[in-house]
């Protein structure tokens, strides 16, 4: 599985490159195929998120991965078990090699969502999201969750894991304390991710790509320092670079 394999004897750049999805915050179709066109072979893959899905659906989907770039739909389902069980099966034939569903549906959702991926001969990565990097301490008050950020979210990958899921997404700032608690297997896909000197924008628990990994994120998704550069391919392989040399070090 592209960005998520085991990188034993793989090429310290391939290997880099695999740990890396671009985000396609874009609704347009043209736009996401000019990005994929872009950076196909030069990143892991490509994060398709909501607002592509709605705009353009499965058959979006598929023109974007007739391009042959391993895709993350970005859908975070989240609903009763048997309607998000529903949906991942619905999203199967798109091949995607993650699929992410909101942690806060509780276990038989979460289940649900883990069985339903599995029907798949190759099942992508059922990635469930703790809490929203777009979130800090006041917001999460403000919607009823008790104690930190980071203890909001430790109690929700522990629900994830036991609940069979093989990873979460995450911000940079809890890597370290997922990777303890949850061991060397289980998968960390981190938004939030910046490289020095750009802006945060909407995200409020952000870090650098060196950082990231030198923590332990397995993969790192990365959106508009890549796709509003000049050079979207020149930016990523500079954040590819540093990747590598953060694993190395």
């Amino acid at each position: 599985m592209s960005g998520l394999a085991s990188r034993h004897n793989t090429p310290p750049n391939d290997a880099a490159r695999e740990r890396l999805f671009c985000a396609v915050d874009d609704a347009s179709l043209a736009g996401a195929l000019r990005v994929a066109a872009l950076l196909t072979g030069v990143v892991g893959g490509l994060k398709l998120g909501k607002e592509f899905f709605a705009a353009n659906g499965p058959q979006g989907v598929r023109s974007v991965a007739q391009l042959d770039v391993p895709l993350f739909l970005d859908l975070k389902f989240h609903d009763i078990p048997n309607t998000v069980a529903g949906a991942v099966r619905a999203v199967l034939p798109l091949k995607p090699v993650i699929v992410t569903v909101h942690a806060s549906g509780g276990r038989d959702m979460l289940k649900a969502a883990v069985n339903a991926a599995r029907e798949s001969n190759n099942p992508p990565l059922i990635a469930v999201v703790t809490v929203l990097t777009s979130l800090d301490n006041s917001d999460l008050a403000q919607i009823g969750f008790s104690g930190d950020v980071g203890d909001v979210v430790g109690r929700l990958a522990d629900l994830a894991q036991q609940s069979g899921a093989g990873g979460v997404v995450c911000s940079p700032m809890e890597i370290e304390r997922l990777r303890a608690q949850c061991g060397a297997d289980f998968k960390l896909v981190v938004p939030g991710i910046r490289p020095s000197g750009a802006e945060s924008g909407d995200q409020k628990r952000v870090r650098t790509p060196s950082d990231a990994i030198a923590s332990g994120a397995d993969t790192l998704v990365v959106g508009r320092p890549i796709t509003n550069a000049a050079d979207p391919a020149v930016a990523a392989r500079s954040i590819i670079a540093e990747i590598a040399t953060a694993a190395a070090a």
